[in-house]
């Protein structure tokens, strides 16, 4: 991970991304964050001491960077990605976040000589527990994609896949999932206090079963059909929630329709 590395976007994601990058042992002075909110500008100079410059037009003139990494939201690529195309080229790798953004989309945007990487990554990558889905187009090098490997490593497991059409339901699985976890703990500690329990005790119970049985389906050799099936005694009280909750319009119908809807609008992103 040696090299200048420019970060377009130092919002939520592309901080977790800097915070692992420094954690892992990457010197800051090979990193430049471009970021025009001067809020955020300020926080990530102040937090992590790397370089930060308000526009892409404030890099210094000879900079040829190794990797260029786009941590911008969706809607707002058309304006930042265009200025970087002066970048494009054998020695500079770009690697994107940005949901429904496809390579094509890059190429149109840098060139076809862009060397593009498109990834995926999610929420948890902000403790080191995230995964990454990444596809490039035929511009990347062994080199590059190992590079891009590296960096995205720093914050959790990776996968590449050659078929960049499975990206959309990547997305509506792994990157929106960690939303759906929330929504679980959200739900369960909403139904304990309909069964009486005091809110902050709710609270406690739904957040601390959420995370523990994440950090178990983690760390054991099980399947998550075996993990529920060990909970569930036959005639007991799981079973008699699972009976509700597997129904035939309980969760695995209800996932379906929200893995589409976000397949949908990943699609509708995509233009």
């Amino acid at each position: 991970m040696s090299g200048t590395l420019v970060l377009a976007g130092g919002g939520k994601m592309g901080g977790a991304l800097l915070a692992g990058w420094l954690n892992k042992g990457m010197g800051g002075a090979d990193i430049i964050v471009v970021e025009p909110d001067s809020k955020t500008a300020s926080a990530i100079s102040e937090k992590h001491g790397v370089a930060v410059v308000e526009t892409v037009g404030d890099l210094d003139a000879d900079l040829t960077p190794e990797t260029v990494v786009f941590a911008v939201k969706p809607q707002s690529m058309d304006d930042v990605a265009p200025a970087y195309g002066g970048y494009a080229g054998p020695d500079t790798v770009f690697l994107s976040i940005a949901a429904g953004r496809t390579i094509t989309y890059f190429e149109d945007k840098l060139g076809p000589e862009a060397a593009i990487v498109r990834a995926m990554p999610n929420a948890p990558a902000a403790v080191g527990r995230g995964i990454t889905v990444a596809a490039a187009n035929g511009q990347v090098t062994g080199q590059q994609k190992s590079r891009c490997d590296g960096l995205l490593g720093t914050v959790g497991d990776v996968a590449w896949i050659d078929d960049e059409g499975l990206m959309d339901a990547v997305t509506a699985v792994s990157g929106s999932g960690p939303a759906y976890v929330f929504l679980l703990a959200e739900s369960l500690a909403e139904a304990g206090r309909e069964a009486g329990l005091p809110v902050e005790l709710s609270d406690q119970l739904a957040r601390a079963t959420v995370a523990g049985a994440g950090e178990l389906l983690h760390q054991s050799g099980d399947s998550a059909t075996r993990l529920r099936e060990n909970v569930a005694s036959p005639g007991g009280t799981t079973a008699a929630a699972l009976e509700v909750l597997m129904g035939g319009d309980g969760w695995q119908a209800l996932m379906a329709k929200a893995v589409a809807a976000a397949v949908k609008r990943s699609r509708e992103l995509a233009g």
